[in-house]
């Protein structure tokens, strides 16, 4: 694929695994800078060591208000602009309400939901101010459909899809893109699966996607030409059944 991102700036949250890893070194290989965030130093670390020089590591709590100015500010310190905003952290919480800790639902919905909210706001102004960017957020099929077995992640990934579906259309004017990418099972930390051969298997079975099967419609996303918006892309394991 021609490299018509080469030289772009993009801010990754979730980066130390799973899909942001992925993303992130997606991108890397297509030569954009890279600005990422994830709570886990030692994780960036061996990110930004594949991903190259262009890189830098943002250790940060993002359910923390102020560290999300704080990371928009760095990034643009270091590269001058953020042409690509990929919110993609994210905490998964199945289970029965009756037997839920509401506690963990506040941090779920402040990553998942409030996080991508204020990264918005902070990075919007600049992408304005420059003329363009893209905004594609990690969704989940659970945004589409509502699934019994993980009610509060299934309502924080339809408030994502109001947003994006209402952001995009507050920004087209100002040649931005906003769209989500809405996975079923992925096979990473995330879902519990770190074994390679295991994730090997799944695949093998069609019961699951890699982070990286992700990560490649996300570039698809990024590289249509000016004229085309992907809104919302589900990508599902062949036989996922829902």
């Amino acid at each position: 694929m021609e490299q018509k991102l080469k030289g772009m700036v993009a801010l990754v949250t979730g980066a130390s695994s799973g899909i942001g890893r992925a993303i992130a070194l997606t991108l890397a290989r297509q030569g954009v800078k890279l600005a990422l965030v994830g709570r886990s130093a030692q994780k960036l670390e061996q990110v930004v060591n594949k991903a190259g020089s262009d890189t830098l590591a943002l250790p940060t709590n993002l359910t923390e208000a102020a560290s999300i100015k704080q990371v928009v500010d760095a990034t643009i310190q270091r590269f001058g602009r953020i042409d690509m905003l990929l919110p993609n952290a994210g905490l998964y919480i199945p289970g029965e309400v009756a037997e839920g800790d509401p506690d963990a639902w506040d941090e779920l919905i402040s990553i998942n939901v409030n996080a991508v909210f204020r990264l918005a706001r902070a990075v919007l102004p600049g992408m304005i101010a420059q003329g363009g960017g893209q905004v594609i957020v990690t969704s989940s099929v659970a945004g589409h459909q509502a699934i019994h077995w993980e009610p509060i992640y299934s309502a924080s990934k339809h408030a994502i899809q109001a947003f994006v579906h209402c952001l995009r259309r507050q920004t087209m004017k100002h040649n931005i893109r906003v769209g989500s990418v809405a996975p079923g099972i992925v096979l990473n930390e995330l879902w519990g699966y770190s074994d390679p051969a295991a994730v090997d298997a799944k695949v093998e079975a069609r019961e699951g996607l890699r982070s990286e099967d992700v990560a490649d419609a996300v570039l698809y996303m990024l590289t249509q030409p000016a004229n085309v918006t992907i809104r919302d892309l589900v990508i599902l394991p062949q036989l996922q059944d829902i």
